[in-house]
């Protein structure tokens, strides 16, 4: 992923709601690069496209797609958002993975199924909080690159236990010094969640990799 990215954080969440079909095109037609995103499972096994661990106060876990559904209509199917992006084939996904550990409901090897039966992979990406995500997603032989995602500078401990070739740290613990210690160790850089052009900036001149904000003129002009 030698590509400088921008990508808009849930789609475009100032434009429309979050997580949605509509906000992931509403971030194309404002030139983004693309789009990072947050999958669950539901309690029958589908993967759907919602940041909270709940829904209405209900874990999204607990309910099945139908009632997930019904409850939240324009909540997407992950086979949904790929349909979308067959008719966007320039376009970058970052799938974040909602997992809490330690246990797992299965949804590291259903995200591997689908993720490595759709064609677009070449252009996506795999990051979560939970390194027990990434490593049974790393089991399950998926040939996507693998991030992790932190906000805490201390859980940089764990890389040498995990196997993924991408870093995804909160903007504000980056300098320039850590962005090229980061890539001297082989790691890509992508981070969150940046509103400011000057900020996202100055990221991109030390050398990250993407950049994931809010709204997308910020980005744009960051590059322009």
């Amino acid at each position: 992923m030698e590509t400088r990215l921008l990508l808009g954080h849930r789609g475009a969440p100032r434009l429309a709601r979050e997580n949605t079909i509509e906000s992931f095109a509403l971030a194309l037609q404002s030139g983004l690069d693309g789009v990072e995103l947050d999958v669950q499972r539901s309690r029958d096994g589908v993967l759907v496209i919602h940041h909270d661990f709940d829904l209405g106060g209900v874990p999204i876990a607990e309910l099945d797609w139908a009632e997930l559904r019904r409850r939240a209509p324009w909540m997407p199917r992950l086979e949904e958002v790929f349909e979308f992006f067959e008719a966007h084939p320039k376009a970058w996904i970052n799938l974040e993975l909602k997992s809490q550990p330690p246990l797992s409901d299965g949804r590291e090897k259903a995200l591997a199924r689908l993720l490595g039966a759709w064609g677009g992979r070449s252009r996506a990406w795999v990051s979560s909080f939970d390194p027990l995500a990434l490593v049974r997603l790393r089991r399950e032989g998926l040939d996507v690159p693998l991030a992790l995602l932190y906000a805490q500078e201390e859980v940089l401990e764990l890389l040498p236990c995990l196997e993924v070739q991408g870093v995804h740290p909160h903007h504000s613990l980056l300098s320039r010094e850590r962005v090229e210690r980061l890539s001297e160790q082989g790691y890509f850089v992508v981070t969150w969640t940046v509103n400011e052009a000057p900020r996202a900036r100055e990221l991109l001149r030390w050398g990250v990799r993407g950049v994931i904000g809010d709204v997308p003129d910020e980005l744009k002009a960051a590059r322009d």
